[in-house]
């Protein structure tokens, strides 16, 4: 298995729905930096599309998905 990458921050979303963790990931990556990454926990069964769904449109990396554990790198702005 490979090495977990090194987060930052971790946030466990407890048992929020998707729609109301996105909605709060977002303001949660805004406080990070460039390269920084956040670990999220998030049960939602949903979670295994949504949350690199919600990398992609975003633009930041999905360093890694373990269910329910989510390591998202914060984009480098320009």
């Amino acid at each position: 298995m490979s090495e977990l990458p090194d987060a930052h921050v971790e946030w466990d979303a407890g048992r929020l729905g998707c729609g109301e963790v996105l909605v709060m990931l977002r303001s949660r990556m805004r406080r990070l930096a460039g390269g920084q990454v956040l670990k999220v926990t998030v049960r939602d069964l949903g979670a295994p599309e949504e949350m690199p769904a919600w990398c992609r449109m975003t633009r930041r990396r999905l360093l890694r998905a373990d269910h329910p554990d989510y390591w998202i790198e914060q984009r480098q702005e320009p």
